[in-house]
């Protein structure tokens, strides 16, 4: 048996949780089932000065976070019981779960780069879950960008007169903000749609952020299969399929998960991505294929396990805690 860990857990407030839903919450439940101690914080918690050190030695930063103790349990209206609030040092923990919902904004960024300086992924050290350095250079939707050969057409950018040209070459298109999440701010723009150009105008009055481009795909009808991969290997896969009058999928906006089975061009897929991901130290990914194609590569807050299960018993927490305590023993 592997020995009791120390394991922050980077997240939102404990009162946003959806017990029935949360990869985050499983993958507290398995932590605490395998005997390890939890502590819960927020962005908004963390702090990073200098260290003091015996006299001569050299000074590190450090960095610290105002956490909580915390239990949980799958008792709707009673799954978390937090303690005092207390300083921690998080880079004398075991394991930082960096677990908090996109938006990919500054904030997000920043955190990573105070975790950067604990990640040890040596095992000799603080392992932050996932490596913030690769979720920093790899935001989902840029990250798929490395694999054109997977992907529908798409194009990023911040130039009006080319997310028209695309329009006029496919036709039907995808506009989604390249840092957004959940669905929002996702639209289908037919080929004859006249909002495209207010569309556009009113993305970048509000922000100075590119766009998303991509062909639409008629086969999300069928529905938006999410796959997890634990390490760069594939482990499950549940189907997201949209509401009648909805283009969007995702199950934050009511998209319905169902049952599916991984297809050889799902696994050439995974085959293709997958030594990518583990050398990048990218443990937990989620990722999107719409019929024969990728979508998105989701490294920084992915779902899905819950549901997957549900469907067929698949116990993903449990696998990515036994990669995480692999990686720490070796």
């Amino acid at each position: 048996m592997a020995r009791a860990l120390r394991v922050a857990v980077q997240m939102d407030p404990l009162d946003t949780v959806k017990i029935d839903a949360d990869s985050t919450f499983a993958l507290m439940l398995a932590a605490q089932k395998r005997g390890h101690a939890l502590w819960h914080y927020e962005v908004r918690n963390m702090t990073m000065r200098e260290g003091v050190l015996k006299e001569g030695a050299t000074r590190e930063q450090r960095v610290f976070a105002r956490a909580r103790p915390v239990t949980v349990q799958r008792v709707r209206g009673d799954f978390a019981h937090a303690g005092p609030e207390e300083l921690i040092d998080l880079g004398t923990m075991d394991v930082v779960l960096m677990r908090q919902d996109p938006p990919f904004d500054m904030a997000y960024i920043s955190a990573t780069h105070l975790l950067e300086h604990i990640h040890r992924a040596d095992g000799t050290g603080t392992l932050v879950v996932n490596n913030p350095v690769a979720v920093r250079n790899a935001p989902e939707k840029l990250l798929v960008m490395h694999f054109p050969e997977l992907m529908p057409p798409t194009m990023v950018t911040w130039d009006p007169e080319a997310i028209r040209g695309f329009r006029a070459t496919h036709k039907d298109i995808v506009v989604k903000p390249l840092y957004g999440n959940g669905g929002s701010g996702v639209f289908l723009i037919r080929h004859d749609d006249p909002n495209l150009n207010a569309l556009v105008e009113m993305h970048f009055a509000r922000s100075r952020e590119p766009l998303m481009v991509q062909r639409y795909e008629p086969a999300v009808r069928e529905g938006d299969k999410r796959i997890i991969l634990v390490d760069g290997e594939p482990v499950g896969a549940i189907n997201r399929v949209p509401q009648a009058g909805e283009a969007r999928s995702n199950m934050h906006v009511g998209g319905r998960a169902e049952p599916v089975a991984l297809t050889a061009r799902d696994r050439e897929i995974c085959a293709r991505i997958g030594p990518t991901l583990k050398a990048q130290g990218l443990i937990f990914v989620g990722i999107d294929v719409i019929g024969d194609w990728l979508t998105e590569i989701n490294v920084t807050s992915p779902t899905g396990i819950q549901e997957i299960e549900r469907f067929d018993g698949t116990d993903i927490a449990a696998m990515i805690w036994d990669c995480i305590e692999a990686k720490l023993t070796k």
